[in-house]
């Protein structure tokens, strides 16, 4: 009798267990005619998008960033035509900037310009990405989940597009004669040439001309594929580095110029003596004559015209047709 008694408690212990449970579970799920299911309100989408945007913000602007994302990924997803999508995927790309994942924020942010052109955010999206490129520029790495990858500098790709977005926009022409620089550091000398003569050509009134005009004469200094396209790389180098020390006299960089004017100077004088020798050892010994000549009447501050002035005595000595100094 006691045990039949103890089961019967147990019995009603446990209805009421089970209906207290699904009384608590229930308030939590509500049946949903449209679809067809049980929802849960708390992770069900807003009735509208306006609702959606405020429930995410709040989210956001408490730096509960997992559940911020959460929400405007939901609202990209049940209101994509929304005006308030454009929104949702600008703050999406805001929180990948948060937590440094700058080329997938990059990304993010394009994605709202290139799905949602009328953005009222265009030119503030430009200048997060610009900042972004320059954060790449500065030697900030691209990675994936944790690890660094051996990529190309991204601040190409991104510079390259902050001018697409916006030709003329007022960072365009600092954004072009940046992307130069880049190449230039990459010894993609020819490439970075061409973005530095956009520059000039496309912002002919920008403050960045004059650091163009210098960074063309570098980059001529510096190409140099053979031994004879390497003089006439030399030789524009040195013009273009002339030209620009004299209408810029008074410019930081004229310095500089003035500088590597000096080392050109030295080695195409050295080009000019390295023809002459090889001549003299084909024993061509008027056309060594004429090269050794043009060194010293040209280049006579050099170090290589005192070496062919010496190398033209002894040339001499062995040519009895080339009169004596």
């Amino acid at each position: 009798m006691l045990k039949l008694v103890a089961m019967k408690k147990t019995f009603v212990l446990s209805m009421l267990m089970l209906l207290i449970v699904t009384d608590y579970a229930f308030a939590f799920w509500i049946w949903s005619p449209k679809t067809g299911k049980w929802v849960n309100p708390k992770y069900a989408v807003k009735p509208t998008p306006i609702e959606q945007l405020d429930f995410a913000l709040g989210f956001y602007k408490d730096d509960k960033l997992k559940e911020a994302e959460r929400e405007f990924k939901k609202l990209l997803k049940y209101y994509p035509k929304s005006s308030q999508a454009a929104e949702a995927q600008y703050y999406l790309a805001t929180i990948k900037e948060k937590k440094g994942r700058l080329y997938e924020a990059y990304l993010a942010y394009q994605k709202v310009l290139d799905k949602y052109p009328f953005t009222s955010r265009i030119n503030e999206i430009i200048e997060k990405e610009f900042n972004i490129a320059e954060r790449f520029m500065q030697g900030y790495k691209r990675k994936a989940w944790g690890i660094t990858l051996p990529v190309e500098n991204p601040a190409i790709e991104i510079f390259s597009k902050v001018i697409e977005n916006s030709t003329y926009g007022p960072l365009a022409a600092e954004a072009q004669y940046k992307l130069g620089l880049i190449l230039k550091n990459l010894d993609r000398f020819i490439e970075a040439e061409e973005e530095f003569t956009k520059v000039i050509k496309n912002y002919p009134q920008s403050e960045w001309v004059t650091a163009a005009e210098f960074q063309i004469a570098s980059c001529r200094a510096k190409i140099s594929p053979s031994s004879d396209y390497d003089q006439e790389a030399i030789s524009e180098a040195k013009r273009r580095f002339e030209k620009f020390a004299l209408s810029h006299p008074d410019a930081e960089l004229s310095r500089e110029a003035e500088e590597n004017i000096r080392e050109l100077r030295e080695r195409e004088a050295k080009g000019y003596y390295d023809i002459a020798v090889f001549y003299q050892k084909q024993k061509a010994y008027k056309a060594a004559e004429i090269y050794y000549n043009t060194v010293i009447t040209d280049y006579p501050k050099t170090i290589w015209a005192a070496k062919a002035f010496s190398s033209l005595r002894i040339l001499e000595q062995k040519d009895e047709n080339i009169p004596k100094r």
